[in-house]
This record gives structure tokens, sequence and C-alpha cells, in this order.
């Protein structure tokens, strides 16, 4: 079942104007969960930050030992070719994905240039501007990269956000406060976190348990762009309590303020707002 509407999806060559099927039962992707994606965003006739994107949907298949088929520039102009059969104020979700074909060694490891290749659009809205969550705590943590892999954008590691996120859901919350290994902060359950307190800006260190997103990144550069440093730090749920404003970052929808942690209250404040208007005015002169 497809998250939005208005698919396109390109395969084998071929721009579909549907939903069309691309994986078949034997096919090592299905069956042993050998997947990996990334997603950007079209809206307002930009896709910001489109290259990175296709460019780490690359790095995620080479740490599946998946053989990436398509440079980075090739798959950006494919997809631009696809998202100029949209409407300029069409908002479009961008994903590119590889999975595995065969396999050796038991039919266990991805075998080397045996390459499945998509790219799905999909029509989702961006949230409206002001749009908040609400955050709660989880007892599922993230893995490491000894027993994960974690460095990659892949499908097998949702299973555990999605625990993550129904957790949070069955408790009245709309995501989940996820904490690392040794039980410091690291993001939520489907994006990359950020907290102010008493003007100053912090983030959890990247720390090889999550990815570090381009979006977060971009947030990052925008703001010492304005001479406003981001601190990559260790945090506890203790420092989020007790926080000015929290918001999150991620490629769905850029910006999203919290107004609650559990109990503890937010107010969507001037310094989340800031970062989503130096993000628009980024992402249009860049477009």
């Amino acid at each position: 079942m497809a998250t939005g509407n208005n698919i396109r999806t390109y395969f084998e060559g071929t721009w579909h104007r549907s939903d069309i099927p691309v994986m078949r039962a034997a096919d090592h992707g299905s069956w042993l969960g050998t997947t990996v994606f990334d997603g950007a965003r079209y809206f307002e006739g930009i896709a910001p930050d489109l290259m990175a994107h296709c460019e780490r949907v690359n790095r995620s298949a080479e740490a599946l030992m998946i053989t990436p088929t398509l440079g980075a520039q090739e798959m950006h102009d494919i997809v631009w070719d696809g998202l100029r059969t949209y409407p300029e104020d069409t908002a479009v979700y961008i994903r590119p994905m590889y999975w595995a074909l065969e396999g050796d060694f038991l039919g266990v490891v991805p075998k080397l240039g045996a390459t499945g290749f998509a790219i799905s659009l999909e029509e989702i809205p961006m949230a409206a501007p002001g749009s908040a969550t609400t955050l709660t705590t989880t007892r599922f943590r993230r893995p490491t990269l000894d027993c994960a892999v974690v460095n990659a954008k892949a499908g097998c590691l949702y299973p555990n956000n999605a625990r993550m996120l129904a957790e949070a859901r069955a408790k009245g919350f709309g995501n989940a406060l996820v904490a690392d290994a040794m039980g410091n902060v690291a993001e939520t359950a489907t994006a990359n976190v950020f907290m102010v307190k008493d003007g100053e800006i912090f983030t959890p260190i990247a720390n090889g348990t999550f990815l570090a997103g381009i979006t977060r990144a971009r947030h990052i550069a925008n703001l010492k762009a304005e001479g406003i440093a981001v601190h990559e730090t260790v945090l506890s749920f203790d420092d989020f309590r007790g926080a000015d404003e929290v918001f999150l970052s991620g490629n769905m929808m850029k910006v999203t303020p919290v107004k609650a942690f559990d109990d503890v209250q937010y107010q969507p404040g001037p310094v989340t707002q800031k970062v989503r208007e130096l993000y628009w005015d980024w992402a249009h002169s860049a477009g």
C-alpha cells in the first residue's frame, strides 16, 4: 500500500505513470531484506539537496554489499525527468531504491552486480508551517554497527523504528525520543532532533548509532552561515525535559516543532521558526 498518491515509477529504464510491481518473490531483497532507499523532497518547484540523497543511496547500497548500478548524476537527472511530469506546486516524495537480486555463500551474501533499482515518486503534502508533534520515551533503542547496518538507510532497520513509533502512538504521542546503547538521546523514531536552551542550539552528536541526516547537516550549515553555533554533544532525556524549544529535522517535513515531551510542555519558539526560515531561504536560493 502506497503512502501517497499520483505515483510515478522508474524501472528498467522507463518511467511508468503508476505504482508498478518491481520485485519478485525469489529476489534476495524480498526474502532476506537487502533493500536500501533514500528520500528527497520536491516542493514549490525545487528539490533541495537531491544530489546528496542520490549519493547517499549509493553509499547505503555499498554498506549492504549491494552493487550500485547508477552514478549519482545519472540518478539525479532521471529523477528530474520524472518530476517534470508534476505541476510545480505539487509536493512529491522522491525515493530511489536498490535491492539485491541474487545471493552467494548459501544464498545469504548479496551477489556482486546482481542489483535491482527503481525510483518511486509519490505526491505527499508538506506539513503546514507550525504543525507540531509530541514525544515520549520508548523501551526500544538504536542499534550499533556491530549488530546492524546503521551506516545505511536500509529497509531492514525500519521494523525497529516501527516498534518505537507504535509504542509512542499507543501512549497517545506522535513520536518517540530514542536512546542509543549507552542510554543517551540519539534521535526520534523517524527524524533527527534538536533542542534549544537559553538561546543556544544542541543536537545529539553523531556516534554511529543513527544516520546524521542530510537535512540535519543543512540546518547546521545554515545556522553557521548566520553566525549561530550548534553544539553537537551528548544529551540526556533530562536535557530535553529542561529545554526551551525542541524541534525535529527530517527530509519529509524539514522542520517539525515539538510541543510536548511526556508531561513537559513547550511553545514552538523563535529559534525553531528561524531554522525553518533559513532552510526555505537557502532552498530557493540554491534551487
